[in-house]
Order: structure tokens, then C-alpha cells, then sequence
């Protein structure tokens, strides 16, 4: 059978068996650019901060005065030896960078306004200052990495992470979500967070008395310093707060679960050692629990981690089996949300690409039935993410295994699938359906299973394939023919033969999905 060259990256994202030298299961943590960035139905990377504060709003001075200020104003006030004056022109540089729609960061940044500002958030005699000086910085940090930039090289980090123990909870707060900006941008800003030792002041913030707005914020920020690879965060960053995640977990507000699960999601989302760190810390039941969330916004990221667990070793994987994700992956393969759909999908897949004991596991569960429905039924980007799991089942499955994904009915939706638009797609059917071929051969039931697929219109679909604009395709089809159904003698199957047979390097069906 032909080499899948065209699924060869999809190939390389299958996890490690370990049982043999051809490593036949290799990691899929990338499984595909839609699957693994975080939409913000999921998680936003930066917030800006459009509204005020009621309570918690440290007392200004001129109260009662509205103050109306053009740039040039501005500039004059900021660089004023007056605090009244610092703080007006700040307040309303910060009103400016809080509208709406076009807020004028560009415009503060090059006025020259950032490094006052900096230097405002240590006059800690005026809270009230440092409190605007604060949300005017992390408005600009949540614009573009040259913006956040900008606040960086400014040098407020530090300035930032001292105000986390201020005894004012909105200034402290608003410092919390400025950091959480800042490491948002990416692994180097978060790296300089994390340098600075933020992680130890933020920790200390969280107690059962803070208010549920702080500590959604607090979350959101650790996060966002889990967040990005290339490199990852430090060892000793994730040591730290993996705890208090794990604490944050056994929480009932949705936001601070969603971020939690968030942060865990990154976590999981690299080499087993990560993975390792994470499932050493017995999450994984709590994750389990809220898979059945009914909160899109719980279960999404809690089942992107357990997914991405499943990449892991088998040892790994065992232990989510055992902490019951079993119990809730088929249920979500139902789900009325394609995106869960899919995700599941992918989780079980990779469930499949372990040892056959995982699979019988995956019967014992019944997930069959529900992954036949998908395929008949799903849409498309579900389909073939079901496809997957089909082939990692039947690459690793025991004969009897076999026999059962037979008899669920999984051939029916194969073949009508055959006419999909998507190569990688076909390709993996064709081999599918040649792996089950080779081993109704070796019980010899071969017959039985070609009149099967006859009446499912399944030669009429391989024989067209033969001619497909792909000549992988044609030739997997070709070969399909050739072998299983009678066809070897015909003399223009010969000739197509010689047309296709050219350049090309096979494998046999024990190989799919190897590297």
C-alpha cells in the first residue's frame, strides 16, 4: 500500500506506545490549527478595562469636578509637580484609553506619557493616583506586543508587582490585571513576570474573603503565566503555581474554573514530563467532574486538558481511564456542540492509538455505537477526527477486537465517506478498510466481509477512486482491488498498475500511523 505522505503531519502527532521499535503511536498534540488555539468562546489573552470600579475605587480628589483636558493639557498635568494636577491629566489619559471603540494608544504612547505613569505607581501616598496610573497601563498593555512592549520597557513590572501588596484592594487589583496583560503577550513578557517574582505576591492574594471580581482576575492572570510555548514557563514557575490551581479548581464560580482548566489546558499541552507534572497532582478526577459541566465555558477547556493528558504515555492515559473520563468521553461525542464533538473525538482517539488493552477498555465503555453516529451523522470536521480514532483502533485492535468494530457497523459509514473532499481522509479509509481486509483473510472470512461491502457500494466507490486526481489514491485503491476482489488479471487494471506504479514507497496496514 502506498506511503501517506499526505497525512505525514498528522501522522507525527500520535503518542508513543513504547511496546515496540516501530512506535507505532505517535503524538498528535497539534491536531489541527482550529482544534488547538483557544477562541475566546475559550480564553482572551488580553483585557482592557472599560469600565469602573464602585466600591473599591480609592477616594479622588476634587470630587465632584469634572475635568475636560486636550492632549497638550495632558502632557502639561501628567509632568506636573502637583498631585492634584498628576492625577486630573491621568484620569483623564485613562478615561481616553478606556472608550470603546479606537481607544488612542498610539497617540499616550508617543506623547511620552508611559514612564510618568510609571513613576506614579509608587506614590504610594496617593493610592488614588496609582490607581489611575495603573488602569491607563494595563489599558496600553492590552493593545499590540509593540504596545505592551512599550509598558515594559517603561518600567512598570516591578513598580506593578509592589503594588500587589498594597492595602488598597483596587489599586492591588488593577496591578493584578495590568501583569495579566503583560504576561499575555507572550513567553518572553511572561517570563519577565515571572522573574520578577509575581507568582509568590499573587498567591498570597488569594483567600476565602476576596471578592469574587479580584479573584477571577487573580486566576485569569496565572493563566495567562502558564500560557505560550517556545519555551515553556520555567520548572519552578509551574511548581509554584500548580497548587494554587488546583485549589482554584475546587471553586464554584464558572469564570475562575474556566481559567483554572485553562491554565491546565497549557500545561498538558507539551512533552510527557509536562503532562506528568500535571496528572502527578490528582486533577485528574476533578477534571472528570467537570467535563459534565453544562457550561460550555468549564467544559471546553477541561476537556482540551483531559485531551491532551491522552497524548501522553500509556501509564498516563491509564490514569485518566481510571479517574473515569471513559465515563463522560462517549456521552460528549453527542454533544449538541460540534466543537465538543470534535474534541472528544480526538481525546478517544488518541485513547485508541494506545495498547489493546485500552481499547477493549473503550468497548467495555461502549463507544462504538456513539462513534458510529458521529459518523454517519457528524459534520464533517467531526467525521474526521472519528475517522482517526477508526484507524488507531483498527491499527492496534486484537483480532476479536477487530471482529467487533466490524459488527458495530462502522464499515457503512466508511464507504460513504470514500467520496469526501479530503485526501488525508480517504486515504486513511482505504487503509482502513484493507487492515479489516488482511484480517478477515487470516480468519478466513474474507468472502463474507467483500459481499459486505459490495452491498454498501463500497467496491463501486474503490474502483472509482482508481482514477482519482491523486495518485496515492489510485494506487491504495488499485491495490484494495487487486488483492481482495479478483481483479489482478484484468488487463487495463494491469496497465493502470504500470502508470501508477511510479515513485512511490509502500507500507503495509500495520504501519498506518507509524513514523
Amino acid at each position: 500500500m502506498p506511503t501517506l505522505d499526505a497525512p505525514e503531519d498528522r501522522r507525527r502527532k500520535f503518542k508513543y506506545c513504547g511496546k515496540d521499535a516501530s512506535l507505532r503511536r505517535q503524538q498528535r498534540m497539534a491536531v489541527s490549527l482550529e482544534l488547538r488555539k483557544a477562541k475566546k468562546d475559550e480564553q482572551t489573552l488580553k483585557r482592557r478595562n472599560i469600565t469602573s470600579f464602585c466600591l473599591d475605587t480609592p477616594e479622588k480628589p476634587a470630587k465632584g469636578v469634572a475635568v475636560s483636558l486636550n492632549l497638550g493639557e495632558i502632557i502639561k498635568g501628567v509632568n506636573s509637580s502637583d498631585p492634584v494636577l498628576c492625577f486630573q491629566a491621568t484620569q483623564t489619559a485613562r478615561k481616553m484609553l478606556s472608550q470603546e471603540k479606537n481607544p488612542p494608544l498610539k497617540l499616550v504612547i508617543e506623547a511620552g506619557l508611559i514612564p510618568r505613569m510609571v513613576e506614579f505607581l509608587k506614590s504610594s501616598l496617593y493610592p488614588c493616583l496609582q490607581f489611575e496610573a495603573a488602569w491607563a497601563l494595563t489599558n496600553i498593555a492590552s493593545g499590540t506586543s509593540e504596545q505592551t512592549r512599550a509598558v515594559v520597557e517603561g518600567g512598570a513590572i516591578q513598580p506593578l508587582i509592589e503594588l500587589l501588596s498594597s492595602s488598597n484592594v483596587a489599586v492591588c487589583e488593577q496591578a493584578v490585571w495590568a501583569l495579566g496583560n503583560i504576561a499575555g503577550d507572550g513567553p518572553e513578557f511572561r517570563d519577565s513576570v515571572i522573574s520578577n517574582n509575581a507568582i509568590p505576591h499573587l498567591l498570597a492574594l488569594i483567600s476565602p474573603t476576596l471578592p469574587i471580581t479580584f479573584l477571577r482576575n487573580i486566576t485569569w492572570t496565572l493563566s495567562n503565566l502558564c500560557r505560550n510555548k517556545n519555551p515553556y514557563p520555567c520548572d519552578a514557575a509551574v511548581k509554584q503555581l500548580l497548587p494554587a490551581l488546583l485549589h482554584l479548581l475546587q471553586h464554584q464560580d464558572s469564570e475562575i474554573l474556566s481559567d483554572a482548566c485553562w491554565a491546565l489546558s497549557y500545561l498538558t499541552d507539551g512533552c510527557n514530563k509536562r503532562i506528568g507534572q500535571v496528572v502527578d497532582t490528582g486533577v485528574l478526577p476533578r477534571l472528570v467532574v467537570l467535563m459534565t459541566s453544562s457550561e460550555l465555558n468549564v467544559l471546553t477547556p477541561s476537556l482540551r486538558t483531559v485531551g491532551n493528558i491522552v497524548t501522553g504515555t500509556d501509564e498516563q492515559t491509564q490514569v485518566a481511564i481510571d479517574a473515569g473520563v471513559l465515563n463522560v468521553l462517549p456521552q460528549l461525542l453527542q454533544h449538541n456542540k460540534p466543537s465538543i464533538q470534535k474534541e472528544a473525538a480526538w481525546a478517544l482517539s488518541n485513547v485508541a492509538a494506545g495498547p489493546c488493552h485500552h481499547i477493549q477498555q473503550l468497548l467495555a465503555y461502549d463507544v462504538l455505537p456513539p462513534l458510529v453516529a458521529v459518523l454517519k451523522n457528524g459534520e464533517f470536521k467531526v467525521q474526521k477526527e472519528a475517522v482517526w480514532m477508526v484507524a488507531n483502533f483498527a491499527t492496534g485492535a486484537t483480532m476479536d477486537q477487530l471482529i467487533q468494530l466490524v459488527h458495530s457497523g462502522v464499515l457503512e459509514p466508511l464507504v460513504n465517506l470514500l467520496t469526501a473532499p479530503d485526501v488525508k481522509i480517504v486515504l486513511i479509509i482505504l487503509d482502513v478498510i484493507s487492515c479489516i481486509l488482511q484480517a478477515a483473510e487470516k480468519l478466513s472470512e474474507k468472502e463474507s466481509l467483500c459481499l459486505l461491502i459490495e452491498e454498501l457500494g463500497g467496491i463501486d466507490r474503490i474502483e472509482a477512486l482508481q482514477l482519482h486526481e491523486n495518485r496515492q489514491i489510485g494506487r491504495a485503491a488499485l491495490n484494495i482491488i487487486e488483492k481482495h476482489f479478483g481483479e489482478e488479471e484484468d488487463e487495463s487494471l494491469t496497465l493502470l498498475s504500470q502508470v501508477l506504479d511510479q515513485d512511490y514507497e509502500f507500507i503495509d496496514c500495520e504501519c498506518l500511523a507509524k513514523k
